[in-house]
């Protein structure tokens, strides 16, 4: 029997994405045994995350400043916005670097049957910052899912209503680099052949 300490701990890893109950117990023992140079400096910087990283008030993104550097960054093109689900999309982005606009995050996608609507995902303020003006591209970053593409044409049907001079682009769908016909689903090689273009 483990101390109810040590329970506690399985228990909350056992909570994070990827961690079973099994995964959950030797990454506690593992923090356990390295005290010192992993356990302490965790805990630490999960106290200060916890203390001080908030949402920002204008793109959802997380940061330690409201708004979050990628907002005040002067460098970034501001009439460029790419609209993404979470944050971890976000992220994705700014690891790929190829994208130099300001984002929007949703939070979530529509789903009726979740219960999610336009003003759970703050559409509406989304299409108000859209026609304050400036933005002249809106990029939808959104899973190729039924619920994402829901929320994409949705998007798009409300601002041609409210700033019907803003272009919206999405995301090329279709074979991954590197990847090989073999191994793609009917899906993604139907999108590749939608989207072909000229060699």
């Amino acid at each position: 029997m483990a101390a109810p300490e040590i329970d506690k701990l399985v228990t909350l890893l056992g909570k994070l994405p990827g961690l079973g109950p099994r995964s959950a117990r030797r990454a506690a023992l593992d923090l356990l045994k390295r005290r010192e140079t992993l356990l302490l400096p965790l805990a630490d910087a999960m106290a200060r995350a916890a203390a001080e990283v908030r949402r920002c008030s204008i793109c959802g993104n997380l940061d330690a400043r409201d708004p979050c550097g990628v907002c005040t960054d002067e460098r970034r093109d501001p009439s460029v916005l790419c609209v993404v689900e979470q944050v971890a999309d976000l992220w994705a982005m700014e690891r790929a670097g190829a994208f130099r606009g300001r984002y929007h995050v949703l939070g979530g996608t529509l789903s009726a049957l979740d219960g999610v609507g336009p003003d759970e995902l703050g559409i509406p303020r989304l299409a108000a910052r859209i026609a304050d003006g400036g933005i002249t591209e809106v990029v939808m970053a959104l899973p190729a899912t039924v619920d994402g593409q829901t929320t994409a044409h949705y998007i798009a049907d409300r601002l041609a209503e409210t700033a019907p001079d803003t272009g919206i682009t999405r995301l090329a769908h279709g074979m991954p680099v590197g990847g090989a016909l073999d191994y793609m689903d009917d899906g993604t090689i139907q999108a590749a052949l939608k989207a072909r273009r000229p060699v």
